[in-house]
């Protein structure tokens, strides 16, 4: 038996997905062959876990004609799969099953795709409208439609042994402490600008966390944020406050290194939801998006978004040009609660 699984397109989605992908795999019997479908930047995400047998890189804006939609309707045609999972609401992922021959399609009924699936999961509702729901229980519920018994929330990852040692020696490189103290800041924001957190706030941060808790602090980057991480770093102005920018970047080296710190204050990207996966305490920075997305029982920390009219937009970009959500929260606001975390991990470590 073969079953597809088209996964979600953002980091923060697919970790978010785990716990299904868990529910998936212990369900159906070790000769059922897995395959997830999923974007090539997302590859090494999963890296180190043991659900899928297979991974098949995916781009419908891809130049290279071999990870194409030609390309994946052939292999699955070839493969024959009796199910495929639709994690991704777009109508083009039902084509794609439909083209592809598979047997079974199961999804939920959006975007017009409903006559395409064999299996329908309706979202809830709530006063004529689709409700909001956390992600994670989106997807399980998706999990549980094919037939899976009820799975914890928690959120998974792991890393290779070799995703270690990179992390390892990025830590003897920048001089990182190795009893743990050191505290990730992630400035990144894929989904848009509105999202971000001002590099000064964060600069500051970085200051009174090195200066006050008597722990390192390292800024996250991918490879189109290396210079903010420079500047932040350069403008917090203290010897124990580092960057990744001039490493070898990649998520399998953001994993590794998210997984050595003890806490995580990040905008809601993906890295965010990487901590979250290795049970690391998270200090969310909430604007355009709303945490009812993200909520998760089993995830420590705090999410932090301003009570303001406009807040929740979801626009990748400020449509009043003010910002204010991200603007006016506060760096004494977000110190606050990282000492909390802290302070509560230390009780945690001393019971």
């Amino acid at each position: 038996m073969n079953i597809g699984l088209f996964l979600p397109n953002w980091v923060g989605d697919l970790v978010m997905a785990t716990p299904a992908l868990r529910a998936i795999r212990r369900h159906f019997r070790a000769d059922v062959r897995l395959v997830g479908i999923l974007r090539p930047h997302l590859a090494d995400l999963l890296a180190g876990t043991d659900w899928l047998d297979e991974q098949w890189a995916f781009d419908p804006r891809a130049k290279d004609r071999r990870i194409g939609q030609r390309s994946l309707v052939r292999r699955m045609r070839d493969r024959r799969f009796d199910l495929v999972l639709l994690f991704t609401n777009s109508l083009r992922t039902a084509i794609l099953a439909w083209r592809g021959g598979a047997r079974q399609r199961l999804g939920y009924v959006a975007d017009w795709r409903g006559p395409l699936l064999t299996g329908k999961v309706y979202p809830r509702r709530e006063n004529g409208r689709v409700a909001a729901m956390p992600l994670v229980d989106y997807y399980l519920t998706l999990a549980e439609a094919a037939g899976c018994p009820p799975e914890s929330p928690r959120l998974e990852l792991a890393c290779t042994r070799a995703d270690e040692a990179v992390a390892a020696s990025i830590w003897r490189e920048l001089g990182l402490r190795t009893d743990g103290r050191v505290i990730a800041l992630n400035c990144s924001g894929a989904y848009g600008e509105a999202k971000l957190w001002p590099e000064a706030h964060f600069a500051e941060l970085g200051r009174r966390v090195a200066e006050r808790t008597d722990h390192d602090v390292l800024v996250l980057c991918g490879p189109d944020e290396r210079e903010i991480a420079r500047r932040i770093a350069r403008r917090a102005g203290h010897p124990r406050v580092f960057s990744l920018a001039d490493q070898r970047l990649g998520l399998a080296t953001s994993k590794a290194c998210i997984r050595r710190t003890r806490l995580i204050v990040s905008t809601d990207s993906g890295p965010r939801h990487v901590a979250a996966a290795f049970g690391k305490p998270v200090v969310t920075l909430f604007g355009p998006t709303m945490p009812v997305w993200v909520e998760n029982p089993t995830v420590r920390g705090i999410d932090l978004q301003l009570d303001l009219d406009c807040i929740g937009c979801g626009r990748r970009v400020c449509p009043l040009r003010h910002h204010k959500c991200m603007q006016e929260l506060g760096v004494r606001e977000v110190y606050a609660e990282v000492v909390k975390l802290l302070e509560g991990e230390t009780s945690v470590q001393a019971a």
